[in-house]
């Protein structure tokens, strides 16, 4: 089926291959049994920002008076076999005996996946807030090259993945061949598309202990199911259903969706751990991750998030009213309707202060309860108010909600008297606590994707926004499961989105003092609308406008550069505390380190030739584990260790004995060397220096070994 596809797509007719498409289509849409899916033509990546074009290229020929270097015409992808002065001679890739010549500068190189590719990683910015700890890496990437890239120095190594992939439902929110996928081949596309990121991931994944956990809504959970069956053979799969929306996301004709699926695969010997901080509801708000009590936290009253205008409710606007002098709440007024205003309302009891539910932008919100049922909260206690900001004139109000009365029910919980203003006092039940196993659905409201998810990605990118964030505690709570015993795991997500997988791991490090590092992998596309705009405007990809606006450069780098250093892309302290198992201020930031790299694509001849060391020196600096500085470029002596990195490259083979002077004296220190990168082409010579190297040390002949790796990318992997 994929032969016939390649050779329709070779038809340069437009009319005739369209036709042929649809009968084809027609034909091959009978029913068909068991997890069936078509390769469909192969899956290609436009190199737009690459100038040169070479013999031996392949290439797309831009469409006849733009200027837009992604706008291709429809005749397919060709291969360069001349070049003389401003044209480059072509023939097509499926048909030899079609030719044709075209201005060089309108050829635009093309990767199709299966062809080797020699990647190198050119570094865009970094933060480093403590140089004794491991990065994290942000690659900007499409992202089935970034995972051909990663197998070089993690192939096997990885422990956990995560991957919040397009979710396929019919909306125009994911490309395939830089073409939005048309109704007819949607889902076999979308099975094609995952087909050959998982089974590149599968060769990321330690063998013997790791997890992929795939989030996934109903238009292809059954399918995705099966396709994890059909390539981790051997490996459990177990699916969890979350409650990300209590309040229902309408769907046209059908159910309102609360949910959504994590599908868990075990890989060897994985298993979710018991552990204190599970899916009971309110659980996580009660315990440490290590098991210990810790200070409790009620539920501030104003509501946040989804439906917390005004507008929202019917009942939830009216003003609670708290003495000025004492700061206790003294009762509150009724609900005020949509279009009388504030000033018309009652005036206060004497000596009180009437606080209605108002938003930091100074926009009407609402309470999370009624006049009567707060009333009803105040006289049982349930109601506590904090301290007054000396700022905005406010109090905090919060009260105990539902699942707290249940859990001082089941004893989680106990109340201790009332403080002076008659509120509850409660506290953790000492030694109530206990480790739990996980359960298969969890409704915890810590998972809600508009609190956790929309409104938080909000504190770190003010006035910017992202379609559908996870909720940072689901996505940090699924991975506990699997790392809370690896403080050393590496994790990787390579549908990184707006980066909440990494900034879950950083949680997790916090939490417990881990260096558990996490590589994130997005792409840098716009949106539809943002691309009709820019290209309105004579703008196109590439450009520094155009680029500015993708998803890598406009969300995921200054969402985790301003996790990591708790100030906002506007130079602003980021506004608010983490919540449930460790609260901090969010503008602690993170101990942590992070680089942003964006996926080159290299000349294997010129980096056999040693001109192209720059571009590799960051993937040798991850096979040495991504820790301490790194050699980006070949010293003049002809060798580099760093002092503190644990790695270091021999460029001339003649100063072998300096450098191996100097990696036997480190061999005794705090940070003995754990990797070396010999230059050489002579094996015999390799071996001879590799033998006086310490024992332990883990070395590779470059640029043999880097360009042997990527020569197994001729072929997806199996």
């Amino acid at each position: 089926m994929a032969h016939i596809d390649n050779l329709v797509a070779a038809i340069p007719d437009e009319d005739l291959r369209r036709a042929l498409q649809a009968a084809v289509r027609k034909l091959t849409g009978g029913r068909q049994f068991g997890l069936v899916f078509n390769e469909h033509n192969p899956e290609s990546v436009l190199l737009y920002k690459q100038q040169s074009v070479r013999r031996g290229s392949k290439v797309m020929v831009m469409r006849d008076g733009t200027a837009d270097r992604t706008d291709t015409d429809e005749t397919g992808v060709w291969v360069v076999t001349a070049l003389s002065a401003g044209t480059a001679s072509l023939e097509h890739r499926s048909d030899r005996t079609m030719v044709r010549e075209a201005p060089r500068d309108r050829c635009v190189v093309v990767r199709e996946f299966g062809d080797p590719v020699y990647p190198g990683l050119a570094s865009t910015d970094r933060v480093v807030r403590n140089p004794d700890r491991p990065f994290h890496t942000l690659i900007n990437s499409e992202n089935f090259h970034a995972l051909q890239a990663l197998l070089y120095p993690y192939s096997g190594k990885i422990d956990a993945i995560y991957i919040d992939p397009p979710y396929n439902s019919g909306a125009r929110d994911w490309k395939y061949n830089n073409d939005y996928v048309d109704d007819g081949d949607r889902h076999s596309k979308w099975l094609a598309m995952m087909d050959k990121r998982l089974r590149a991931a599968k060769q990321l994944l330690k063998p013997t202990n790791s997890v992929l956990i795939l989030a996934i809504d109903e238009n292809e959970v059954h399918r995705i199911a099966l396709l994890l069956e059909q390539i981790f053979v051997g490996s459990k799969l177990q699916m969890v259903t979350v409650l990300i929306n209590p309040a229902g996301a309408s769907i046209a004709d059908q159910f309102s969706r609360v949910d959504e699926h994590l599908l868990f695969v075990h890989i060897g010997s994985a298993q979710p751990a018991r552990t204190e901080t599970d899916t009971t509801p309110g659980l996580s708000s009660f315990v440490s991750v290590g098991g210990t009590a810790k200070t409790f936290a009620w539920e501030p009253f104003q509501r946040s998030g989804g439906n917390s205008r005004r507008q929202d409710t019917k009942a939830k606007f009216f003003p609670v009213w708290i003495h000025a002098e004492t700061g206790q709440v003294v009762g509150c007024g009724e609900h005020l309707p949509l279009g009388i205003d504030r000033s018309e309302a009652p005036a206060p009891p004497e000596g009180c202060i009437a606080q209605w539910p108002i938003k930091r932008d100074g926009s009407e919100a609402c309470w999370q309860l009624s006049a009567a049922t707060f009333r009803k909260y105040l006289n049982e206690g349930r109601i506590r108010v904090g301290a007054r900001n000396k700022t905005s004139g406010r109090w905090g109000i919060s009260f105990l909600t539902g699942g707290h009365m249940a859990a001082i029910e089941r004893g989680e919980l106990v109340i201790d008297g009332r403080d002076s203003a008659g509120a509850l006092i409660v506290k953790n039940a000492e030694g109530r606590l206990r480790t739990q196993v996980g359960k298969t659905m969890w409704t915890n409201g810590a998972y809600s994707a508009t609190e956790h998810g929309s409104t938080l990605l909000k504190k770190f990118l003010p006035r910017r926004s992202f379609p559908y964030p996870k909720s940072l505690y689901a996505v940090e709570d699924a991975l506990r499961y699997y790392l809370i015993d690896k403080p050393d795991a590496l994790v990787l997500d390579f549908f990184a989105g707006s980066g909440t997988t990494a900034h879950a791991v950083m949680r997790l490090n916090h939490q417990d003092g881990g260096r558990r590092q996490s590589i994130s992998v997005t792409n840098n596309d716009v949106s539809e609308s943002e691309a009709e705009m820019l290209r309105a405007r004579g703008i196109y990809p590439g450009a520094d406008e155009w680029e500015a606006l993708g998803i890598c450069e406009y969300i995921t780098k200054p969402r985790l550069r301003a996790a990591v250093t708790g100030i906002t892309h506007e130079d602003h302290p980021v506004v608010g505390d983490y919540r449930f198992v460790d609260p901090f201020p969010m503008a602690d930031g993170f101990n942590e380190n992070i680089e942003f790299f964006e996926l080159t694509y290299e000349d294997p001849n010129l980096v056999s030739l040693g001109r192209k060391f720059t571009a590799i020196a960051p993937l040798l600096w991850m096979v040495a584990g991504a820790r301490g500085e790194r050699v980006d470029a070949i010293d003049p002596a002809g060798w580099a260790i760093p002092d503190d990195s644990n790695y270091g490259v021999l460029f001339e083979p003649a100063h072998w004995s300096n450098f191996v002077e100097r990696a036997n004296q480190r061999a005794t220190s705090a940070s003995p060397l754990t990797h070396a990168f010999v230059v050489t082409d002579s094996g015999s010579e390799y071996r001879q220096i590799v033998s006086k190297l310490p024992p332990g040390v883990r070395a590779q002949q470059l640029y043999r070994d880097y360009l042997r790796n990527f020569e197994i990318n001729t072929r997806l992997p199996a």
